[in-house]
């Protein structure tokens, strides 16, 4: 007898099932004291005594924890086979890190994906009908006023904008509406069809009513409106049947829409059966198959009472590709029963068949009534994911430490990286891949010593650039004073941090200002250096007066005049067409080539209200008229700073009371969208619309017109707009 105890202990030992620890010993004992409850109960029921009874709740508690001690027991056993040699390890590993994941990822993706189409299908249905309902409560309002307005007046209470809105829109020939003044209805009801009954008007109903509704066996899209006149209550309720035409509406471009519902039996040829099994919602249960089907029908039961397929409209479109699958989704109803008034969560249900590309077009609608529980189902999808995720990468982590001397090296270079030591390099003396990982590293660390360096190097300049900034801000007039016949504004937004344009305004004395505009080629901080150069000599020449010129030809030579006779005048003395000669030559004699100006210039007599001006190049200002009419300041000559020995002749006009002078630069009617340019006519006709407001408040739209032209665009340009009206 021992000796057979000895030889069924080495067998249960070879096969690794005789216990050898304390989960081991605890999972056998509870198995046994199991199987005994469990033998005793069958003993106790035979003799159908009340004790074996007590007994099933025992049986299944040791059952269960049996169960899991010897699950533990399964994977400890599995891991000492299995997990033996390290290519096993691997395998188990590469299981865990990238197999288990990428099938979780995508299972999730997958049902992810099929929840929201099918909750976005169905949204679109419901904001559909929605949709109607809002404009059928419109109407009624509408209607509601005129009859009420009617009946103040003692007039006959005729609806004429319900029969204009019945002739012009299509729609509005089936909707039924129909009104009540107290009890009684007005002549505008209809007296009603065998198929539709003539409306009726419930004892209790909302002020303001949007529902779908059943009536006689049939569901309706009803909205009322209701009114106090006198002391009686004005209704206003409008019907439309939810029937195959307007479902039919909702299905084109999304699919097959079928509707089921309870108290409507139509044709059978008319119910199509859906292919899939619709989700049950509140209480919802559909059961498709032959068994519970009847001549091709679908059986959907609401706890007792039965839904049955009212009809299906609609085609659902071929697949574009292996992915575009047929999805299937319904949606319970709200119906409110019209004679009692009770309400039903799911008086009805839309299923709805459509795929994935045939919802593409509308995913930016809106989210369905459900995504609440979409999300809910969504994120509890995502926990366990994380949660399962996280063990695998744990095993996986506990699997591999073998092979991870290299991760230790990198983790050590990351510390030194973290301290700021980018010269530290990982010591290579292997010809793999961790080898390689360990040189991309080193490149990667030397890569970031130079990127440092060159962000230094960009915040020094980003740090000059804010100081030039600064500089030339101050450049602008910043407080103008303006004459007591002229009022003046000026505003500049550069494109980039600094600006190229140029404006300024120079008060000679009470009656005299000079106005400067101008347009430097290029951008950036050579184009700002020859801005302030610009700014600085029109204010030297115009308020120091101009110095003695000994070459006649250096200045207008082509006129033939000795510009020496300039020598000794003083500012207010200077004529803009000589100022713009000095400045030319200066320029083409100070600048590269390639660098020149547009420039306009002139000088605003307050006594006279004359502009006496010269344009060098830059676009004419305009002078705008109250009566529509414009002139353009053109008088003047080329580019300054492009040609030596250039002379520009100068021009006059005389200003009258309200008009207004517009200089700007090319940043303004240059931008561009799909439709064009912005252009100089959309700025005068901005500028002639708003003439009356004040000149700030003249820029501030037109600037802002200029930025919903260019829309998310970055500025293409610097933005300038000069503004002086005579007063």
């Amino acid at each position: 007898m021992s000796l057979s105890y000895r030889n069924l202990g080495a067998r249960l030992s070879a096969y690794g099932l005789l216990p050898t620890s304390k989960v081991a010993y605890a999972a056998w004992y509870l198995v046994a004291v199991d199987l005994l409850a469990f033998g005793l109960q069958l003993v106790l029921g035979l003799f159908k005594a009340s004790y074996g009874q007590s007994l099933g709740g025992w049986v299944t508690f040791l059952s269960f924890v049996a169960s899991l001690l010897l699950a533990i027991l399964a994977y400890r056993w599995l891991k000492a086979k299995l997990l033996w040699r390290l290519r096993n390890r691997l395998i188990v590993t590469y299981v865990f890190i990238g197999v288990i994941p990428a099938v979780l990822l995508l299972a999730m993706a997958g049902a992810s994906l099929y929840l929201f189409s099918g909750q976005f299908a169905n949204f679109v249905v419901i904001s559909e009908l929605r949709t109607h309902l809002r404009s059928n409560q419109g109407v009624n309002a509408a209607i509601a006023n005129e009859l009420a307005a009617r009946m103040e007046r003692g007039e006959k209470p005729v609806a004429d904008s319900l029969i204009g809105l019945k002739q012009r829109d299509r729609e509005w020939a089936d909707r039924e509406v129909c009104s009540w003044y107290g009890s009684n209805p007005l002549p505008m009801c209809a007296k009603g069809t065998p198929a539709h009954p003539a409306l009726t008007l419930p004892s209790k109903l909302p002020e303001q009513f949007e529902e779908t509704v059943r009536d006689h066996g049939n569901l309706y899209l009803r909205a009322a409106t209701t009114l106090t006149v006198g002391s009686q209550k004005l209704v206003v309720l409008s019907s439309e049947p939810l029937d195959k035409d307007l479902v039919a509406k909702l299905a084109d471009g999304l699919g097959v829409i079928t509707l089921y519902s309870s108290g409507i039996d139509l044709d059978e040829d008319q119910a199509k059966p859906s292919a899939g099994e619709a989700p049950g919602k509140s209480g919802l249960s559909v059961n498709i198959g032959p068994q519970q089907s009847t001549g091709g029908r679908i059986n959907v039961k609401r706890g007792k009472e039965a839904l049955h397929p009212a009809f299906s409209v609609g085609t659902l479109a071929s697949a574009s590709g292996s992915l575009d699958r047929e999805i299937t989704f319904g949606t319970p109803l709200p119906v409110v029963d019209w004679e009692t008034g009770q309400r039903r969560k799911a008086g009805a249900l839309l299923l709805v068949q459509t795929r994935p590309s045939l919802l593409y077009a509308r995913l930016f609608a809106a989210l369905a009534d459900f995504a609440k529980g979409v999300e809910s189902v969504l994120f509890f999808i995502a926990i366990v994911f994380a949660v399962i995720e996280l063990l695998a990468l744990l095993i996986g982590t506990r699997l591999t430490r073998t092979i991870t001397g290299a991760v230790a090296q990198l983790y050590d270079a990351t510390k030194h990286i973290n301290r700021g030591d980018f010269k530290h390099r990982i010591p290579v003396k292997s010809n793999d891949q961790l080898a390689t990982l360990s040189n991309s590293f080193n490149l990667m660390t030397e890569s970031i010593e130079k990127l440092i360096v060159e962000q230094k190097e960009k915040q020094r300049l980003e740090g000059e650039l804010a100081i030039a900034q600064e500089v030339q801000a101050q450049l602008y007039p910043r407080q103008t004073s303006q004459l007591e016949s002229l009022e003046v504004h000026g505003f500049c937004r550069p494109a980039r941090t600094v600006s190229g344009d140029y404006y300024d305004f120079l008060t000679l004395d009470s009656e005299k200002l000079i106005l400067a505009v101008g347009d430097i080629s290029g951008k950036g901080i050579s184009a700002a250096l020859l801005m302030a150069t610009i700014h600085s000599a029109v204010r030297a020449y115009s308020l120091e007066g101009m110095p003695v010129l000994r070459e006649p030809l250096a200045v207008g030579a082509a006129t033939g005049t000795d510009v020496m006779l300039a020598a000794g005048l003083h500012g207010a003395e200077v004529s803009p067409g000589t100022m713009l000669s000095l400045l030319n030559h200066q320029l083409y004699e100070s600048t590269p080539s390639e660098k020149y100006a547009t420039l306009f210039l002139g000088t605003y007599d307050g006594k006279s209200r004359i502009l006496h001006y010269s344009n060098g190049g830059h676009l004419p200002p305009i002078i705008l008229a109250e009566d529509g009419s414009l002139r353009r300041l053109e008088d003047g000559g080329t580019v300054v700073g492009l040609f030596d020995h250039q002379s520009y002749d100068e021009g006059s006009v005389q200003l009258r009371r309200g008009e207004i002078f517009l200089a700007y630069s090319d940043g303004v009617t240059e931008p561009e969208n799909d439709f064009g340019e912005f252009g100089e006519q959309r700025l005068i006709d901005l500028v002639q619309e708003n003439r009356d407001l004040p000149l700030p408040r003249i820029s501030e739209l037109v600037t802002a017109a200029v930025d919903d032209w260019i829309g998310a665009k970055e500025q293409p340009d610097d933005i300038t707009l000069v503004l002086a009206r005579v007063r």
